[in-house]
């Protein structure tokens, strides 16, 4: 029999034989990483590859191949030191169980309903699989007998059983396991009068609960409801129960906001009463449509519960189409998707798009004080820490810089405000060529979430702005400058890219650093004899990518949804163009979801400028958003002077790559034969064309290839689609009229600018 030393030699010898490198099974992959808060795209940013492949890495699918494999394999055993995996014999979250489909299950439907005992608020969380139901619309209220294909009564006495009350339509969703059993049951949940919970993937809980205190004290302590945060330095998202308009009767609550000004139940609302006398509180907003209801914080226990409450229209059409009107199950599905992609949904949009920026780059993180060994609040690098106030130019007519500086009717000119806008601009009819007038067709293409492209790498301020005079412009230093750019002269057939209404500038005026960098390509590139000489600049010596994470989140939640609605990135140009003309219709849940994504992005940016609210606001005092790190009305003016620019960008380039003659030198003046521009308005742009189809005017050569730094068809970001279609003489006749026929080629009566990306 070996020794003790042979037998060591040999576990050596079977050591040395495992690669150092090694790496835990595919599904352990992605419980370490989903338990640390990471997005395969964050992982993918570090290691330096593809999204898609940390996922196929996940999925089992691939395994990762130097160097990418060492690195991975030190990221797992870090965060497996962290996050070890839960004991065996741990107690798991009940799995739902999809419902007899069979002979059975038609026995079953004949179960007496009646026999149910009352509810009790203190049962637990029963979990029951019911499908999916057809996608349509319909009432969330009271009498759902066509939206309760599938769905499942059950008893609620001690003894908890399930019976169906109607065979299922379709099978339920299978549900994925959750990385964390805090939130077993995903991140929301859709309430109807019956008492029943719709959640993700098809599942559904029995809600005893009868009043608003009862549901919130329901929620934290049986639903496992939530989601694990973004950063490991951010929060965990609150669960949200949505209330259809029967479970808000059921509540107690009315069927509408009698207070239409402050959109808000009145404090002796007897169920604002019941929320204190339970000792919970709501925040300074009140009960509304979004309401939190919360106790303090003890300690890292956050106890709060989001209210959304679909008859007071928490679910704004403008974002979310008819997705209000889905029944519990779909828009379940509906509102999982997009917490699941983008956020948990806490308010509108909007509010989404700001409260994402901080959730992928919270201000502060626990950091260990060497001098005395504790832990403490520190800033995360690259992140907004703390609320500045803005430099004069850059602050709205309503705050107190500008209030100090100027009367009250006092308006400014363009040396005294920075207006950094999307475009709204129009050609002259007269400069319309013989060449172009007979095209018989306006085309429109509309650039994919300019406003998330514009996010894309893009510099700026992370500290407040230093004050300085005739400084030298750089590039690469976020900032406001004041410089005089009416001696570039363009095509008079092109918009001036310096400002939002397209005229040549007529002096000096603020500018974004985006705006003066083009400004300055343009003097290289056509050697223009110009110089640029800024008079004054306020600029921010910090600086980084703070919108980075936020883009490849938003950008990686967009391009996600379009696939589901069978747009993807390896579509040619024209099945591209054949998917989205009829992607909305492939999937109406989904739709809503890709809606309400791209307004996350324009009001997101619109939030970094938030102007005073309500009835109580005075000119010149402060407002609460002041008050916000994310408050940030120069990282607003960067990123649509980003899209402007870059829009204005691939006008020229597409004009050099359609006329017959060389660059022109010395000036911006192309050929009669260049495809110039008839109408912008934010990101849609409007060409005379010979056919109906983008294809028959953008540059694309025979292999189908667009000429570099054009427009190019297809899904990503920064991507054009189809927008419309009319005839030419419709367009001219509204120019003639001093109307933009961009806001109108789409012709389904939509205004383009309130759907702008």
């Amino acid at each position: 029999m070996p020794g003790e030393n042979e037998l060591f030699s040999a576990v050596d010898a079977l050591l040395e034989q495992v690669p150092s490198d090694a790496l835990p099974p595919p599904v352990e992959r992605r419980r370490l990483r989903e338990a640390a808060g990471l997005s395969q795209a964050q992982v993918a940013s570090a290691l330096g590859t593809r999204r898609e492949a940390v996922g196929s890495w996940e999925a089992g699918q691939r395994e990762p191949r130097p160097p990418q494999r060492a690195a991975y394999a030190r990221l797992l055993e870090g965060l497996a030191q962290r996050f070890p995996a839960p004991p065996t014999d741990a107690p798991q979250p009940p799995e739902a169980r999809p419902l007899p489909t069979g002979p059975a299950s038609d026995a079953s439907a004949m179960t007496n309903h009646e026999n149910t005992q009352p509810a009790t608020a203190s049962a637990p969380a029963v979990p029951v699989a019911a499908p999916r139901p057809a996608t349509g619309t319909g009432s969330t209220g009271g009498s759902r007998a066509g939206s309760r294909a599938g769905s499942v009564s059950v008893s609620r006495g001690p003894a908890v059983k399930k019976t169906a009350v109607r065979k299922a339509a379709v099978a339920p969703e299978p549900t994925t396991a959750a990385a964390d059993p805090r939130f077993a049951h995903g991140p929301l949940g859709v309430l109807d009068g019956d008492g029943f919970l719709y959640c993700a993937g098809g599942l559904v809980l029995e809600c005893p609960a009868g009043t608003v205190p009862e549901l919130v004290e329901w929620t934290l302590t049986e639903a496992k409801l939530g989601a694990s945060r973004l950063h490991r330095s951010g929060k965990d998202s609150d669960p949200l129960i949505v209330l259809t308009a029967a479970a808000t009767a059921r509540l107690g609550l009315p069927e509408r906001l009698e207070d239409r000004r402050s959109m808000r139940l009145p404090e002796d609302h007897k169920v604002v009463r019941q929320i204190t006398k339970a000792t919970w509180q709501l925040t300074k907003r009140g009960f509304g449509p979004w309401a939190r209801i919360y106790r303090p914080a003890q300690g890292q226990q956050r106890s709060c519960v989001q209210l959304a409450v679909l008859p007071w229209d928490a679910l704004d059409t403008r974002s979310w189409g008819d997705a209000g009107q889905l029944p519990p199950a779909e828009l379940a599905r509906v509102l999982a998707a997009y917490a699941a992609r983008v956020l948990t949904p806490r308010g509108s949009t909007a509010v989404a798009g700001l409260e994402l920026m901080t959730a992928l780059r919270p201000p502060t993180r626990a950091m260990r004080d060497e001098a005395t060994g504790t832990w403490v609040s520190g800033p995360v690098p690259g992140s907004l820490t703390a609320a500045v106030d803005p430099a004069p130019p850059e602050a709205p007519d309503e705050h107190p810089v500008v209030a100090a500086l100027f009367p009250r009717t006092h308006e400014r000119t363009p040396a005294e405000v920075l207006d950094e806008e999307a475009f709204d601009w129009i050609r002259e009819p007269e400069l319309l060529t013989d060449g172009e007038c007979a095209r018989p067709f306006a085309v429109g293409v509309d650039v994919n979430t300019a406003f998330l492209a514009a996010a894309n790498r893009l510099m700026v301020g992370l500290s407040g702005p230093e004050y300085v005079e005739a400084p030298r412009f750089d590039k690469t230093v976020p900032g406001s400058w004041l410089v005089d750019l009416s001696g570039i002269e363009l095509d008079p057939r092109l918009p001036s890219p310096f400002t939002p209404h397209g005229g040549r500038p007529e002096g000096p005026a603020w500018y974004a650093t985006p705006t003066v960098a083009y400004a300055a390509e343009l003097i290289d590139t056509y050697r223009l004899p110009v110089q640029l000489r800024p008079l004054e600049a306020y600029v921010r010596r910090e600086s980084g990518p703070y919108l980075d994470p936020w883009y490849k989140h938003l950008a990686e939640a967009y391009k996600a949804t379009m696939a589901d609605l069978g747009v993807t990135a390896d579509l040619s140009p024209a099945e591209f163009l054949e998917a989205m003309a009829g992607h909305k219709s492939v999937d109406p849940g989904m739709a809503a979801v890709l809606s309400a994504i791209k307004s996350t992005v324009k009001g997101g940016i619109g939030k970094l400028r938030e102007r005073p609210q309500g009835t109580r606001y005075r000119p010149g005092e402060r407002w609460p958003a002041l008050e916000r790190p994310t408050w940030r009305p120069d990282i607003r003016a960067a990123v649509i002077s980003a899209a402007r620019v870059n829009l204005h960008r691939k006008m020229l380039k597409t004009a050099l790559a359609t006329q017959a003659g060389p660059a022109p030198t010395g000036s911006v003046v192309f050929g009669e034969d260049a495809l110039l521009p008839i109408a912008l308005l934010s990101d849609c742009v409007v060409y005379p064309s010979p056919g109906p189809s983008p294809l028959d005017v953008l540059p694309y050569d025979a292999a189908g290839k667009p000429a570099p730094g054009t427009f190019r068809l297809g899904v990503s970001p920064g991507m054009v689609k189809h927008e419309g279609t009319r005839e030419l003489f419709w367009a001219v006749e509204l120019l003639e009229q001093r109307h933009n026929p961009a806001r109108h080629i789409k012709g389904d009566g939509h205004d383009a600018a309130d759907e702008g990306e």
